[in-house]
């Protein structure tokens, strides 16, 4: 089957479907990225597009997400109608909607279906915005988030199928959109993300490494900002390490802002919470380790005895699910997205979003009374490997989906 990706961030949700398709072999594939770092690929053809168009900085705040998103369509067209000159038609096309790229690929291929990736719906009330009133809402914030969804909603017209990783993200866009969107997540290799007691993290502080052995807790996101509860963490942190002298804390991620409002401080948030909590923590036992590896992001978790996990209504983080099927004990955000993974005192625990001294009692529980919480790991494991796995749960119903679109003589054996 030719099939085409689209997503300005290789390989963005497509990491595990796409790698399958490569290693299946027998496929024409082609990913259309901004990325220009891409190395050459057994398998599969990367190609590069520019945006056509960025709006200027002062644009007109309720136009310049269109006009950004429309600039990113029209130069992910022009580079289709290259790959459509040099002979390439693609039997379906998968990419997401977010950024606008799928806008203007009928006017390419007017006949090729299209799966379209809907993330998420830009709300005013019930989602990120305005959910932690540290953070307010700007007064202009239902126009502009609606606004925003024009991008959505010419896409919704756009594509043939809509697709969702969990339900909450699904559900947040209008009824009128959720017939034509189904929802399975992206897949989880849990073959892959298994529970290692033998790990072991090396730290050049301690000129040794860390197991198991060592009461280890952790923290992972992206990038260290509020939208995932940065803040929260950092002020449950003094009182975790008040309460266990020997605990340490592994910090995974970077300064930057994925989500949301940078901080207005030299540093991110980062060197805002620093700064709050001073010396009220035991700066010796904190770990800040960056962005690593994905292997050794891999060993971290599970040497953990207590992963955290804190979002605002958004959408779900891949870790969380990674670090269930590792079989971390984990205390997480209590709010809609998370309970849909995370079952309280059955396959993790749940905790206020607001409140850092409850966080900070439950990591510390977690850490005095591993016996206790001994059962969650393994229960967390087994709800991700019967709901999220990729080989045997995710990829039939992706394949499924993509055979209804295709005539039948190029559908693809469902495993």
């Amino acid at each position: 089957m030719k099939i085409l990706f689209v997503h300005q961030n290789f390989p963005g949700q497509y990491r595990e479907l796409f790698s399958w398709l490569r290693a299946q072999g027998g496929h024409d594939l082609v990913f259309l990225t901004q990325r220009k770092d891409v190395p050459p690929l057994e398998g599969a053809r990367v190609v590069q597009y520019n945006s056509h168009h960025k709006p200027a900085k002062n644009a007109y705040a309720l136009t310049q997400y269109w006009e950004e998103c429309t600039g990113n369509g029209f130069g992910c067209a022009l580079a289709a109608e290259k790959l459509k000159k040099d002979g390439f038609t693609p039997d379906i096309i998968l990419g997401h909607v977010g950024w606008g790229e799928l806008t203007f690929l009928k006017q390419v291929w007017a006949d090729v279906p299209i799966i379209g990736y809907f993330e998420y719906y830009f709300l005013a009330q019930g989602g990120s915005v305005g959910f932690d009133p540290e953070f307010p809402a700007s007064p202009h914030a239902p126009f502009t988030m609606h606004a925003r969804n024009a991008v959505n909603f010419a896409n919704i017209q756009t594509v043939d199928q809509g697709h969702s990783p969990t339900r909450w993200q699904r559900d947040t866009f209008p009824e009128a959109f959720r017939e034509n969107i189904y929802v399975k997540h992206d897949g989880i290799r849990t073959d892959k993300l298994i529970p290692d007691p033998k790990a072991e993290v090396p730290l050049g502080r301690l000129n040794r490494s860390v197991t198991r052995e060592d009461e280890i807790f952790t923290y992972m996101a992206r990038n260290m900002e509020p939208t995932r509860g940065f803040h929260v963490f950092m002020r449950a942190l003094p009182h975790i390490l008040a309460a266990r002298p020997k605990a340490r804390a592994l910090i995974i991620g970077g300064s930057d802002v994925s989500y949301g409002k940078k901080s207005g401080s030299e540093g991110g948030y980062r060197a805002e919470m620093e700064r709050e909590v001073g010396d009220r923590v035991d700066w010796s036992r904190v770990h800040f380790l960056g962005r690593v590896p994905f292997e050794d992001y891999q060993r971290i978790i599970q040497i953990s005895r207590c992963h955290i996990y804190l979002t605002v209504p958004f959408v779900l983080s891949w870790s969380l699910l990674e670090s269930m099927s590792m079989g971390a004990t984990i205390v997480a955000a209590d709010v809609p997205p998370v309970r849909e993974a995370i079952e309280h005192g059955k396959t993790g625990l749940l905790t206020d979003f607001f409140q850092p001294e409850m966080l900070a009692q439950k990591v510390v529980d977690v850490l005095e009374r591993p016996g206790t919480y001994a059962h969650l790991g393994p229960a967390a494991r087994a709800h991700v490997v019967e709901n999220y796995d990729f080989t045997n749960v995710c990829l039939p119903e992706h394949l499924r989906q993509i055979n209804k679109l295709v005539p039948k003589a190029k559908r693809i054996a469902v495993p």
